[in-house]
């Protein structure tokens, strides 16, 4: 697929981008839309990505948008699907299937979605775009950031990168972790800030009742990491595993036969659209799969986290501290896990013959990933380092006081999502419904909430910015840890680095209203309805 991103040329080792204004490190969907905002305010930006590709897991096997209530959430999000939905419409017509399939831009292929990104960003002159660009430090002076080092993956070259602001749109959290702010990893206990399912907890997803072995403690434990599959349905775009992956173990797996047994893997009391949930699949293995469909024959493929079985919970132990070597090891146990599950129900002599049939459905496309053997290349990382900032985004404030929600003065996004966090631990002895740490939510009702600016301010370092691994609590990232509400985050993020540099301020004493008078105007959504003031 043809690329528009203006990449940064390096001449007689001196950088073209001497004068930049804003360095934005993590091509997210939040990093690109805080790039964005800001170069539409005439600012020069730099955009920074690890990898060689810009969209994180938005154009990296997550195809569909996970969205609630899409009145809450606007702004450049709701660009990028019109830029998804008119491809669709001018590449098919209008009336075809996969402009149905497409749902009005909110579901896409993988490469449709970094295509669309890549299009936002050619338009804005401003905007340079670094690919496979890994972070090495980052310089302070007087308590603010002033530049970051950055390594060149394939050539090792190594750059000084200086700007007015800096804006960490990493899901690790890497640049203000380099830079010295505080931060947490892990979960806090209840009692930190009286949180019902903080820490250590077993919640039935279908009764929502605690259940024994919860003691909410706090822990080091993350949610489990894995791959978001992109997947095909199409025989003639399929690229079938002939092999196992390395270190595959089919020991890995053979408790989804106890889940199948068990009646774990059947149909769940209520189906409701845009939750993965495949009629045929109800019963089978192959409900160790969440499968939504996208156009072209894709698949979107979550690894469903509610069967005991399920074996990527604690193997993301060392990463987000981990250096480059630990990560990418780590990377490649959780790409093996997932295409060893896939080998599995496609192939192990146990599995149904019905249940291997269904899975030999579902096969990697040959059109995607065309660089990484038909892979993603993002590994989910659904929460890493957690900002300590100058507020600190709580369950209360997702869940309101009582029927209403929060008011903030410095809301600049509203979050939509229910909470929803992956197991943390494998299955332990006495495990017969859930997994530890598993915050299955989805049923709960879903009120918006609002979001202040403050949860991106670092509470000590200065020229800094974070939209991301934003300043919340293990709970209630796990209602903001959604491409959309980033995305809106990233937006208000990158105006705020225009407003430091405007009134020669830093990012924690910009004119909020300014802010988000220029919110409004970018069509971004700041309030709900009847607010109760904090």
């Amino acid at each position: 697929m043809r690329s528009y991103t203006r990449l940064c040329v390096f001449l007689f080792g001196a950088c073209t981008l001497a004068a930049q204004e804003i360095v934005v490190y993590g091509g997210t969907p939040g990093g690109i839309a805080a790039a964005i905002a800001a170069g539409r305010l005439e600012r020069e930006v730099c955009l920074v990505e690890y990898h060689d590709h810009i969209g994180g897991m938005t154009a990296s096997g997550l195809g569909k948008s996970d969205i609630e209530n899409r009145a809450m959430i606007g702004g450049v999000f709701n660009e990028f699907v019109a830029e998804v939905y008119e491809y669709y419409v001018k590449t098919y017509g209008a009336d075809h299937e996969n402009v149905k399939l497409c749902h009005e831009g909110y579901y896409s292929e993988p490469k449709v979605a970094e295509m669309a990104f890549e299009s936002m960003l050619a338009k804005l002159p401003k905007v340079t775009v670094l690919k496979g660009w890994r972070l090495q430090s980052a310089t302070m002076e007087s308590g603010a950031v002033t530049s970051i080092n950055v390594l060149n993956r394939s050539t090792g070259e190594s750059r000084q990168l200086q700007a007015k602001v800096f804006i960490d749109a990493t899901y690790e959290g890497d640049l203000y972790a380099a830079a010295g702010a505080e931060f947490r990893l892990g979960r806090e206990s209840r009692d930190e800030f009286g949180e019902p399912h903080a820490g250590v907890i077993y919640f039935d997803y279908q009764t929502h009742e605690f259940l024994p072995g919860t003691t909410g403690a706090a822990d080091d434990r993350l949610p489990a990491y894995t791959y978001r599959l992109c997947l095909t349905t199409d025989s003639d775009n399929s690229r079938p595993m002939t092999e196992p992956p390395p270190d595959y173990d089919r020991n890995n797996y053979l408790g989804y036969f106890d889940d199948l047994k068990s009646g774990r893997l059947a149909a769940p009391k209520v189906v409701k659209p845009g939750r993965g949930y495949n009629q045929k699949h109800f019963g089978t293995l192959v409900r160790a799969l969440s499968v939504t469909d996208l156009p072209n024959g894709k698949t979107d493929v979550n690894i469903n986290p509610r069967p005991l079985g399920f074996p990527f919970a604690e193997e993301n132990r060392g990463y987000i501290e981990g250096d480059d070597a630990v990560r990418q090891r780590i990377s490649a146990r959780h790409r093996n896990l997932a295409l060893g599950l896939l080998w599995f129900l496609q192939n192990d002599p146990e599995v149904p013959d019905a249940h291997r049939a269904l899975a030999n459905e579902l096969h990697l496309p040959k059109d995607e990933f065309t660089d990484n053997s038909n892979f993603p290349w993002q590994l989910y990382v659904r929460e890493g380092r957690r900002l300590v900032g100058e507020y600190t985004l709580t369950q209360q404030d997702i869940t309101g006081k009582g029927e209403e929600p929060i008011h903030h003065p410095d809301t600049i996004a509203v979050g939509e999502f229910p909470i929803d966090s992956f197991p943390t631990r494998k299955r332990q002895p006495g495990d017969t419904v859930v997994l530890e740490g598993y915050l299955g939510m989805l049923d709960y009702i879903t009120r918006p909430y609002e979001i202040p600016y403050r949860i991106m301010v670092p509470k000590k370092i200065d020229a800094l910015i974070v939209p991301v691994a934003a300043s919340t609590t293990h709970v209630a990232f796990s209602s903001i840890r959604m491409e959309p509400t980033w995305m809106c985050l990233g937006q208000a993020a990158g105006v705020a680095a225009h407003l430091a540099i405007k009134h020669g301020t830093a990012p924690r004493t910009v004119p909020i209203e300014a802010l988000q008078s220029i919110l409004r105007d970018q069509m971004a959504v700041l309030n709900i309805p009847n607010p109760i003031s904090k």
